[in-house]
C-alpha cells in the first residue's frame, strides 16, 4: 500500500492538531500536513494529496478550486444540521466527542474504495457480533433471549459478553449501557 498524504486547511492550531493526532492513530502509515490557510496549501502541490478536511470557510471562499475535487474534500463543521451542502458532500462534525469522531472517520475510510487505507483495528473495537449482543444487553435482555434473538448458542452469547467486557474493561451492565450510548450504539431513548 501506497503511503497516503492528507491535508489539513484551517486557521485554528488546535483543530489541526487534534484532528492530526486523531487521524495519525487511525492511519499511522498516512502523512498528515497542517496549513494554516489556502494559499499556503495551494504553495504545496495540492493534488498530491489524498484528502483535504477543510472548514465550511475556506471551502466557501475557495469553491472553485474543491468543487471539481468534492470526493476528496471533506468540510469540518462546527456541529451537525443547519448547514446548507448538498448531501453529496463529505461532512465531519468536529464537535463530537473523540469516541464517536473517530468512528465516524473510521467509517468515512473504510467506506471509501479509493482511499485503499488499511485501519488497524485498536484493541477495544468490538466486532459487529459484540455491538449487536452489547445493544441487546443495554435494551434488558438476558443471556438466552440474546441467543433465541441471534439465533446463536448460549454459550456463544456468555463469550461474547466476556470478550466485551474484557475490551472494554467494563463488567456492569449500567456501564456497558453508558458505553454504548457515549459511543452512538444506542440512543437514550431507546433504552
Amino acid at each position: 500500500m501506497n503511503n497516503l498524504e492528507i491535508a489539513i486547511i484551517d486557521a485554528n492550531t488546535l483543530t489541526c492538531m487534534g484532528l492530526k493526532n486523531l487521524l495519525g492513530e487511525l492511519l499511522p502509515k498516512t502523512v498528515v500536513r497542517i496549513f494554516p490557510d489556502f494559499p499556503t496549501f495551494v504553495d504545496d502541490t495540492p493534488d498530491m494529496y489524498t484528502h483535504y478536511f477543510i472548514s465550511s470557510q475556506t471551502y466557501i471562499l475557495y469553491n472553485p478550486f474543491f468543487l471539481p475535487r468534492k470526493e476528496k474534500t471533506i468540510i469540518m463543521m462546527h456541529g451537525a444540521g443547519n448547514h446548507t451542502f448538498p448531501a453529496s458532500n463529505h461532512i465531519v462534525n468536529i464537535f463530537l466527542p473523540e469516541k464517536k469522531l473517530t468512528m465516524e472517520l473510521k467509517k468515512f475510510f473504510s467506506d471509501n474504495p479509493d482511499n485503499n487505507m488499511e485501519i488497524p483495528p485498536s484493541d477495544n473495537d468490538l466486532t459487529a457480533r459484540e455491538v449487536e449482543v452489547l445493544i441487546l444487553i443495554t435494551k434488558g435482555f438476558i443471556n438466552k433471549e440474546i441467543a433465541d434473538k441471534l439465533s446463536i448458542s448460549l454459550t456463544t452469547v456468555i463469550s461474547h459478553r466476556k470478550n466485551i467486557t474484557e475490551k472494554l474493561g467494563i463488567k456492569s451492565v449500567s456501564g456497558l449501557t453508558i458505553y454504548a450510548v457515549m459511543n452512538g450504539y444506542v440512543s437514550p431513548d431507546r433504552i
